[in-house]
């Protein structure tokens, strides 16, 4: 039988928020959490999503962990493939993927820089790569909260995922 619509979206928003929850990195939480409710994989990708966990190497300075593994789901399913590098318009129809994907998310959160993220959330920023901080982030709530956002973002990529998917289908 096959998924519906909101029962992929589902899907994808209760594994990632379950491998951030268990196994922390955003980027891979929310990359895993697209790619396994669409019944696909790619592991050089899910493994070059390491770097990007809270805003590139734990910084909170570059975007949201869980926005970029969304664009790495997108990227990989839509982008640009070598033997195309030549072909500057094969890269657009996985960009304005991408640029929609921002658009919402920003539309929601306000901002995609996970430091801003962080302080809207939590009145301040963790630097994860401390004790203190991390035991303070722990306590603060940053678990259920950024597991919560990885989640909500799956279901955002996945939407726009099934519609770029729908209007191929339509195209023949």
């Amino acid at each position: 039988m096959e998924k519906s619509r909101q029962e992929i979206k589902d899907t994808a928003f209760a594994l990632a928020k379950k491998y951030e929850m268990e196994n922390g990195n955003c980027a891979q939480s929310v990359f895993a959490g697209v790619m396994e409710s669409l019944g696909m994989w790619n592991d050089d990708v899910f493994r070059a999503a390491t770097g990007f966990a809270d805003g590139i190497g734990l910084s909170g300075d570059g975007h949201c962990g869980s926005l970029s593994g969304a664009v790495l789901a997108i990227s990989c399913l839509y982008g640009r493939k070598k033997d195309e590098f030549h072909r500057r318009g094969k890269m657009m129809k996985a960009l304005l993927i991408c640029r929609e994907l921002e658009n919402r998310f920003n539309a929601i959160y306000g901002t995609c820089r996970c430091h801003d993220l962080q302080v809207k959330f939590y009145g301040r920023f963790f630097n994860l790569l401390t004790s203190e901080d991390l035991e303070a982030a722990l306590k603060a709530g940053v678990l259920e909260r950024c597991s919560s956002l990885a989640g909500e973002v799956a279901s955002m990529a996945v939407e726009l995922i099934l519609d770029q998917q729908a209007k191929d289908a339509a195209k023949g």
